[in-house]
C-alpha cells in the first residue's frame, strides 16, 4: 500500500508542474505581448474609444484571469486519457491562437496598425472558436472554461472595429 501512496504522490506532483506549466505559458504569452508592446495603456488613454469601452485599468486584470482559464483549460486537455492525436491537434489550435494574441497589442498599439490588428482579431476569434470546440469534445470543462476568454476577444474585435472605423 505504501507503494501505491508513493505513486499517487509522485503523479499529483507531476500534474501540479503541468499545471504550473500550462498556466505559466498563458500568462506569459500577455507577459511577452505587454513587454513588446510599451506605452499601451497611456496610448489607449489619448485614443478614441466608443462608448462600450472600458476604462484602461480593466484590461490587466481581466486579461490575467482569462490567460488562468486558458493555461487550466489547456493543461485539462493535455493531461487527458482520451486519444492523444485529438489532444494534440486542439493544442495545436490552443498554440497558434496564443500567438495571433500576442500579435494583437504589438500591431495595435506599438506600430499603430489598427486595420491589420482588427484582420488579427477576426482570425484570433476564428481560432479560438475552434479550440473550444476542440476543447469541448475531449473535456467539457476545458471547453467552458474557454467561453469567457471567446467572448472577450469578440468584444475586443467590436472595439477594434469601432476605432478603426472612427479613423475614416
Amino acid at each position: 500500500m505504501a507503494a501505491i501512496g508513493k505513486i499517487a504522490l509522485v503523479n499529483e506532483k507531476k500534474d501540479s508542474i503541468i499545471l504550473l506549466a500550462s498556466v505559466s505559458i498563458s500568462l506569459g504569452t500577455g507577459i511577452i505581448s505587454s513587454w513588446c508592446s510599451p506605452g499601451m495603456r497611456m496610448t489607449y488613454e489619448m485614443m478614441y474609444k466608443p462608448d462600450i469601452a472600458p476604462p484602461g485599468w480593466v484590461f490587466g486584470p481581466v486579461w490575467a484571469f482569462l490567460y488562468i482559464l486558458m493555461g487550466i483549460s489547456a493543461y485539462r486537455v493535455f493531461v487527458t486519457d482520451r486519444d492523444r492525436a485529438e489532444a494534440r491537434d486542439a493544442l495545436f489550435y490552443y498554440g497558434s491562437q496564443l500567438v495571433l494574441n500576442a500579435m494583437w497589442p504589438v500591431l495595435f498599439f506599438r506600430f499603430s496598425l489598427e486595420g491589420t490588428a482588427l484582420l488579427d482579431v477576426i482570425t484570433l476569434a476564428v481560432l479560438v472558436f475552434i479550440t473550444t470546440v476542440k476543447f469541448s469534445r475531449i473535456d467539457a470543462a476545458a471547453g467552458w472554461l474557454m467561453i469567457p476568454y471567446l467572448l472577450w476577444v469578440i468584444y475586443s474585435g467590436v472595439l477594434n472595429y469601432a476605432i478603426v472605423s472612427a479613423g475614416r
